[in-house]
């Protein structure tokens, strides 16, 4: 059975509640994407076309700084990245976590949370920034997903 890492960003808790599903269900190690700058309730108001979240996102080279670090990225070799969709794909931190850490020759799993919106590009996104790994098509999730149908989905990478 292959290494696995669940690494997710969340900005209200959704995002971690299905993670922790996620990761409890395949019993793999659980990573939290913190930025330096934590996001408040007016930063992550999209309807604001100077928030910092849409600001961040109108720009495809912002790349918000993470405050901590996975150790050993190596010993993992399936790595399952989770996320809330904003503007129909995955926040700029997650840009900066794909950036970050060699992921030549693992299989990423992007997965994600949302209202309604789908994932758009995010797979390929991620690929584009993650030269070397697989990074396969991703899914998106509602908060009430049992852990039963997490461990389903997941085990075609494990």
């Amino acid at each position: 059975m292959a290494k696995s890492l669940v690494a997710y960003f969340s900005a209200s808790g959704t995002t971690e509640r299905v993670a922790s599903k996620l990761a409890y269900a395949i019993q793999a190690d659980l990573f939290e994407i913190k930025p330096v700058q934590p996001y408040s309730s007016v930063d992550l108001d999209w309807n604001d076309t100077l928030s910092r979240s849409t600001q961040e996102m109108k720009d495809p080279e912002c790349r918000p700084a993470i405050r901590n670090t996975v150790q050993h990225m190596e010993q993992y070799d399936v790595v399952f990245v989770g996320f809330p969709i904003w503007w129909y794909r995955e926040p700029s931190i997650i840009d900066t976590f794909m950036e970050s850490y060699d992921f030549g020759g693992k299989t990423v799993v992007p997965f994600a949370t949302s209202g309604g919106s789908e994932m758009g590009n995010s797979s390929e996104n991620m690929q584009r920034l993650a030269p070397g790994s697989k990074v396969v098509m991703g899914m998106r999730f509602s908060d009430s997903v049992s852990e039963k149908r997490l461990l389903s989905w997941a085990s075609q990478w494990l």
